[in-house]
């Protein structure tokens, strides 16, 4: 009786068991088998290409042929190595490269292996005609990226790179293969999801073995979307042209060691001249009626095809080595990413502040006595303290007198031309210490963009920093500053902050975004990169080689509305002030105190065609580390002042010494450009990646220097 319950029992779990797969579970295995006898095999879209505003290819794409090989007869050791070695010839790779892409995640285990990508048509015919020697080889077409004009605008357009560790998750769950390339810097990263497009598909019938037995479905994938800039490549070059040139000049300057009072050295452990390091920079353009970018420069900069190559990862490590040393970092946007003092350059924002709160009791025509010192105030410090804390402040030092400038009487017009530090100084102190040390300063000055991101659809943007009590403390709490230091907010915070040194850090596209909004009469534009956005498969143009053929392009989103972020007031004669003060350092006059002081700009402007391009700017040197003067960096920002090319231009070189010696004369050269008085090289296509070529790009240099040059000849030290 035991036995037979047994049996019965068991008989029923076998029915019901069959019952469950043939009726319940009956399509879910339905399936499985129809997946076993089936291969999907995912048919990746064309990449969306990217325009300049004229229509020249920045992003392009080419059929490559790909070589592969199926997995199944390469799962043993034994077979995989020794059809690597008979391939390493005709690809010309080593084993050890065909070995890492075996063993990659980043390529479908149950698709074929890709070997290598843009073969020749001549290795493809030796490959397939020996199959007995090559079993399993197979060839697919695929795209490739190219980049026509690299290294040109390499920053702002990027390259594509394999999906990273850390974003397999995000791209899995966005239906994309692991061995797809994606964006992964500038636009080409930022309009991923644009540019991609949608991937079609293909199934396979398939027997035991996996032999195509017929194509059963197909979906035809869909490219992606074009995208016009709104960069100007002929200023872009010239830009790219202009930074390098002037930073290779500075590191063949010096700056003295200064002496001290007994003459001995300042730095002693320094010889008397020390040469610039000037390492890098960044200039940017833009339109300031909308804040389009019209030139966005970094230095270092890189061809943007070495990420296309197929160079060995030993070969990539030699032309992009690892750096400590931030100076050196080539894959960094320094427009955007760039975190620096502005030095002066900031005392107009500070200006308006004064005049907007009324700070400067007599508005534009307030005068101060400035004698080359400020102390502070008695309001401000208890001056019994001031053996341990600093109390005074100088101007900077006249080459004339090895003194500190004394300027004399002077307005905030006069301040703005010849830079006068006392001046802003006082604002400095008395914004601070008369409003209870409110931060009135910070508020004002964050309106024209400083302390955020200007929301540039690029990624990697620093977001800069205003200094206040809640940063300190932030930067006391990283170790970044000492304890006692982040305990609070003082007085000589506001002081350094007024002439943009302290903590004060922006990049050189929001000191741009500044100089446009006092340009435009106060209006804080997003900055566009993007102009339009077109249907698929826009045409080349029939006649020019390397153009696409925007008029016959289906445009799906023009941004042609400006993103105005905020309205800042500038009347009250404040815009005119400004506007006055800035075009005085371009054309002078200085002012006379002892003798006469020329503005910052003075020099280097005479012989500037001023009445074909007004412009209107202001020089600034950030002190750099131990405040050794060659490690001063260089800043100058300036606007058109002709409704008819509203244009601000912004510069930034690292460790170039003073502002009207190294970015100014950047800048200069971008506004003689426009005005068509400075020579410019051709834009014109790319010579072919050399891969023999030691760095990541080649030197370039403008065709003339001579726009750099000012009244008597190149300002030196």
């Amino acid at each position: 009786m035991a036995l037979g319950v047994v049996a019965v029992s068991l008989v029923g779990l076998l029915a019901t068991r069959m019952w469950f797969m043939q009726v319940v579970d009956a399509p879910a295995i339905a399936e499985t088998v129809f997946q076993n006898r089936t291969r999907t095999v995912v048919l990746l879209p064309e990449r969306g290409r990217i325009f300049d505003a004229d229509g020249r290819i920045l992003a392009d794409n080419e059929r490559v042929l790909t070589i592969t090989v199926e997995r199944d007869v390469i799962r043993r050791d034994s077979d995989r190595l020794a059809l690597f070695q008979r391939l390493s010839g005709p690809l010309r790779m080593p084993v050890a490269m065909l070995e890492e892409r075996f063993a990659s995640p980043r390529y479908d285990p149950l698709m074929p292996l890709p070997l290598k990508e843009g073969v020749d048509e001549e290795t493809v015919l030796f490959l397939t005609e020996r199959v007995e020697d090559y079993p399993g080889i197979g060839v697919e077409s695929q795209w490739s990226r190219d980049y026509p004009y690299a290294p040109l605008a390499s920053h702002v357009v990027g390259y594509l790179g394999a999906i990273q560790s850390g974003q397999v998750d995000r791209y899995r769950a966005q239906g994309y293969l692991l061995s797809e390339r994606v964006g992964q810097f500038g636009v080409e990263q930022e309009f991923e999801h644009v540019l991609r497009g949608t991937p079609g598909w293909v199934r396979y019938e398939v027997d035991s073995r996996g032999n195509v037995i017929s194509e059963l479905e197909r979906q035809e994938p869909m490219a992606g979307r074009d995208l016009v800039l709104t960069i100007d490549l002929d200023m872009q070059q010239f830009a790219e042209e202009s930074l390098e040139t002037m930073l290779r000049l500075r590191r063949v300057v010096t700056a003295s060691n200064p002496r001290s009072f007994d003459g001995t050295y300042a730095f002693p452990d320094f010889p008397e001249e020390v040469p610039y390091k000037a390492p890098a920079g960044a200039v940017v353009m833009l339109d300031h009626t909308d804040n389009s970018v019209i030139a966005m420069a970094s230095y270092p900069t890189f061809d943007n095809r070495w990420f296309n190559a197929g160079i060995s990862s030993e070969r990539f490590g030699e032309v992009f080595p690892p750096v400590e040393d931030p100076d050196l970092s080539i894959l960094v946007n320094r427009a955007i990413s760039g975190r620096y003092n502005l030095g002066s350059t900031f005392k107009p924002f500070v200006a308006y502040a004064a005049l907007n709160t009324g700070q400067l009791p007599g508005g534009v025509d307030h005068r101060i006595e400035d004698r080359g010192r400020y102390r502070l105030s008695e309001g401000s410090v208890d001056r019994s303290l001031c053996d341990q804390i600093r109390c005074e402040f100088r101007n900077a030092t006249c080459a004339s007198t090895n003194l500190p400038c004394v300027y004399g009487s002077v307005n905030v017009i006069d301040a703005l031309a010849v830079s006068s530090d006392v001046f802003f100084y006082k604002i400095g102190d008395e914004i601070f210490t008369e409003r209870g040390g409110q931060p009135i300063l910070q508020e004002q000055v964050r309106l024209f963009g400083f302390g955020a991101r200007t929301g540039i659809e690029l990624p990697y943007e620093f977001s800069g920093t205003v200094p206040d009590a809640a940063l300190k403390a932030r930067l006391a709490a990283d170790g970044v500053i000492s304890e006692d230091e982040g305990r609070g907010y003082y007085v000589g915070d506001n002081i350094q902050l007024a002439i943009g040194q302290g903590l004060l850090s922006a990049t050189p596209l929001q000191l741009a975004q500044g100089y446009a909004a006092i340009a435009n009469g106060g209006s804080v534009y997003r900055p566009q990169i993007v102009e339009a956005i077109l249907a698929p498969g826009t045409p080349d143009h029939p006649t020019q080689a390397g153009f696409a053929h925007l008029a016959r392009a289906e445009v799906l989103e023009q941004r042609a509305t400006p993103d105005l972020q905020r309205q800042v007031d500038l009347g009250n004669g404040i815009e005119e002030a400004i506007d006055e003060g800035l075009a005085r350092v371009i054309t002078g006059p200085g002012v006379t105190s002892d003798y006469y002081h020329s503005t910052t700009g003075e020099r280097l402007f005479r012989n500037y065609p001023y009445e074909e391009m007004p412009i209107a700017g202001k020089t600034g040197t950030a002190q750099g580390l131990g405040n050794q003067p060659w490690n001063d960096s260089s800043a100058f920002a300036a606007y058109s002042l002709d409704p008819e090319r509203p244009y601000t231009v912004a510069a930034y070189l690292e460790k170039a010494g003073y502002g009207s010696r190294a970015a100014a004369p950047v800048v200069k050269c971008m506004f003689l450009a426009l005005a068509e008085r400075a020579p410019m090289h051709p834009v014109l296509l790319s010579d072919p990646l050399d891969l023999t070529q030691p760095t990541a790009a080649l030197e370039r240099q403008l065709p003339s220097t001579s726009c750099m040059a000012g009244q008597y000849g190149f300002v030196t030290e």
